[in-house]
């Protein structure tokens, strides 16, 4: 599939232009330019003409242009020079504090800068972030008040997340109407290319640029410091860059960014026109909004450049999307590229004061002032197409009749905590459990979207970390409800429409027939006192047998790795451990047990594995020697005492050990490279290739193209399969997604569940 690159702000491919003036130096001007011979007068020839026309370009006039590795180390001279000449105009012992102001969406260089040379240098100034408002721009008010007693004002030109065009003139008169003796440095990165700049024209002391955000490689920036504004050099040495930037000069960077700025000098029809930029961005729009109805521009379009938006798509989360963007082969990501590892919501959105559903699930597509209409027409093709498969996927509200019909469990998670729909494909019909308020959206959108009648929601006990959704999505989906649903007790279990079924152990228990599927309700007391477990499997002749069980909902009782806390006021350690002997009864060692916390990622176990991971509950259960009631009681006290509840965190609903299990036999051998898939696939032809990718994402591959059969199982239906692999467990299991991570989360699972041949496709394929 071909690649369409849309995440340019964080980085830009190199034009050809750019690579031909980089191999012309390393090959023809490879000359040190500090050489006196007539290589280093060629590249010293090379090196002015590049700099003369940075300055005409930057609009620079009697200013200093010095080439950098990029705009990281600019602001650290920047900021090094502006602060040096506050520790020289400050006398020793004088008691103000100067102040260094920086906008609330500047890029973390510049802010983990401020701090680094402030104490580095002892000045002890007082760092401020400027607010900014609900558009992005600086509160120009904040920077009237704190200006006068101001050493230096950070602002960015145009924000990297948004594309928010800062007022510039704004601030210029501010400083001036104040008669600010502060230093004014400018982040100019996002305006190279997109902005007219005439630098000398303005107030600006500093401003830094970097190569790679305008089509010339990493490595190579330059920084603009005004006629007559302090300077401290950061690397001194053999005095280059007229002593003011020591070491040998990237030439080769050099020359690529001189011929990138000639296309951008000679107006080179490579760079497209403003407008076409707009129309660009007027086509993007249009196809977002088509394949998003609901979709949220976080940052209003008339305040930014064409070639940057920012939106969300409600309830979906950025990853979501962003694995859906890739599947479809669009390059896209969630904010600045050197804090996307964060799980946090972006900064810069908190500053605007975003919500943070909206922060948490934004997207920034950015392309390039070099973008062609074929790129755009190809990405807006795409774009349609995801929101067609988020809608056949039922992702997002929809109407059409095409959706992808969903048979079985299916796991949504939230912070840990899990809610579980079974549901059976051919009579319609699904049961949910353990809902939650973060997913009572996607729970309506699934239903509705599937057209499933509901036959009740339920709880595995009264939750302590959460409030439960059960009661508002059961008024949401009313009418897909059977009639008196309302008639139920404390955890929403039917009063009406439940049969008789005999349990394992004889207990004549209440049980809801879904299709062919039976789930049956017992007692499950001891984390709480009405915590019940949803047994489903099949009956025969009015009984299920233990073997018959397929999966066990047990709530917080049973967690992978641990046990759940039984020291609420409405627990019972003692009840807990008889449940626990009696669950043993109910249900096979294979049975898959569905927590209702996953709290490590490990999505699913069984008696067997617990048997063998967690040491409480394999004592419990020993056939020839169990642990007496009252032991397990203290012991459970004293493991309880160690969870630590904070106001402000979630609450844990059990203990669990980080690892659960990652034994050895779970760690090694866990990776199988691509080359080997078709060996093995001719040795052992039952091997499974399986995409753990969700519905929306699969949808994207071609399966012609692989060496084995594909099955597609998303991570959210793993625990459907797992009976099924389980009882074959010599069947081989290669797992693999995009990145990998998902693949090896699956054959983790199925290597702790005790199934040995389950491998992950190292990297992505």
């Amino acid at each position: 599939m071909l690649e369409i690159y849309l995440d340019n702000n964080a980085t830009t491919p190199v034009l050809p232009q750019a690579i031909a003036a980089s191999n012309l130096a390393m090959i023809s001007h490879f000359g040190n330019p500090s050489s006196t011979h007539v290589n280093g007068l060629q590249a010293k020839a090379q090196l002015d003409a590049a700099r003369q026309r940075a300055r005409r370009v930057l609009g620079a006039g009697a200013g200093q242009l010095i080439f950098t590795s990029g705009a990281t180390e600019g602001i650290q001279i920047a900021v090094l020079s502006a602060l040096n000449e506050v520790r020289r105009r400050s006398p020793s012992g004088a008691q103000a504090r100067p102040k260094l102001l920086y906008g609330a969406t500047e890029h973390k260089a510049v802010s983990e800068s401020l701090q680094h040379w402030n104490q580095l240098l002892g000045l002890d100034c007082e760092i401020m972030a400027i607010p900014v408002d609900a558009d992005g721009r600086h509160e120009l008010d904040f920077l009237r008040i704190h200006a006068s007693s101001a050493a230096l004002v950070c602002t960015m030109a145009v924000n990297n997340e948004t594309g928010v065009i800062s007022d510039l003139a704004g601030i210029q008169q501010t400083l001036q109407a104040c008669s600010s003796p502060a230093l004014w440095l400018v982040d100019a990165v996002q305006a190279l290319g997109k902005l007219e700049l005439e630098l000398a024209a303005t107030r600006i002391d500093y401003a830094t640029f970097s190569g790679h955000k305008l089509y010339a490689p990493k490595g190579i920036g330059m920084l603009y410091v005004r006629e007559g504004a302090p300077f401290t050099p950061l690397m001194v040495g053999g005095g280059q860059e007229s002593a003011l930037r020591s070491g040998t000069e990237n030439m080769i960077g050099i020359a690529a960014l001189n011929a990138v700025l000639e296309l951008l000098e000679n107006h080179d029809p490579v760079f497209q026109s403003t407008p076409t930029l707009f129309s660009f961005r007027d086509q993007l729009v249009a196809a977002l909004t088509q394949a998003f109805p609901d979709i949220v521009w976080n940052a209003p379009l008339n305040l930014t450049v064409p070639t940057t938006l920012n939106f969300s798509v409600p309830d979906l989360a950025s990853k979501e999307m962003l694995d859906l963007f890739d599947a479809a082969g669009i390059r896209v990501s969630s904010g600045s590229a050197c804090s996307s590892s964060a799980s946090a919501p972006s900064y810069v959105l908190r500053a605007m004061k975003i919500d943070d559903a909206y922060a948490a699930s934004a997207v920034r597509l950015s392309f390039g002032p070099a973008a062609t209409q074929d790129e755009i027409d190809t990405a807006c093709s795409r774009i349609i197409e995801c929101g067609t498969a988020l809608r056949r996927a039922c992702l997002v509200p929809t109407d059409q009749p095409d959706v992808w019909r969903q048979q079985g469990l299916l796991r949504l998670e939230s912070q840990g905590a899990c809610c579980w729909l079974v549901t059976d494909a051919a009579s319609g019909c699904c049961v949910i459990i353990d809902p939650l308020a973060e997913l009572a959206q996607r729970i309506k959108n699934h239903v509705r979207g599937q057209n499933l009648r509901v036959l009740a929601i339920l709880d595995t006990h009264g939750h302590a970390d959460h409030v439960s959704a059960r009661t508002a999505l059961a008024a949401a989906l009313a009418d897909k409800l059977p009639q008196g649903a309302g008639n139920c007790d404390s955890l929403g279990w039917p009063d009406t429409g439940t049969i008789g079924i005999t349990l394992a152990d004889g207990e004549q228990a209440q049980a809801i027939s879904v299709g062919e599927l039976t789930l049956a309700r017992t007692a499950l007391r001891g984390h709480t006192a009405d915590s019940v477990a949803y047994l489903a499997g099949t009956a025969e002749s009015g009984r299920m047998a233990a073997q018959a069980m397929r999966h066990a909902f047990t709530g917080d009782t049973v967690l992978i790795g641990g046990l759940g806390r039984t020291n609420f006021t409405s627990s019972s350690a003692e009840d807990m451990y008889a449940s626990l002997r009696r669950l043993a009864v109910l249900i096979s060692e294979q049975c898959v047990i569905c927590p209702a916390h996953d709290y490590h990622a490990q999505f699913v176990t069984t008696l067997s594995s617990e048997r063998r991971f967690n040491p409480m509950l394999s004592r419990v259960l020993c056939a020839a020697l169990p642990i007496p009631a009252e032991v397990f009681a203290k012991e459970k006290e004293l493991v309880d005492s160690a969870l630590s509840d904070h106001p402000a965190q979630v609450l844990l609903c059990g203990v669990t050990g980080k690892d659960c299990g990652n034994a050895d036999d779970v760690r090694d051998d866990i990776h199988i490279r691509a080359d080997l898939i078709k060996d093995l696939s001719h040795d052992l032809p039952d091997t499974l290739l399986i995409d753990v990718r969700e519905m929306y994402e699969h949808n994207f591959i071609d399966v012609e193209a692989y060496d084995a059969p594909v099955l597609n199982v998303p991570l959210s239906r793993l625990a459907q399969h797992v009976n099924d692999w389980l009882g074959n467990s010599e069947q081989p299991l290669i797992f693999f997604c995009r990145s990998g991570k998902r693949g090896e989360a699956a054959a983790k699972c199925l290597r702790r569940l005790g199934h040995t041949k389950a491998w992950s496709l190292a990297g992505n394929i």
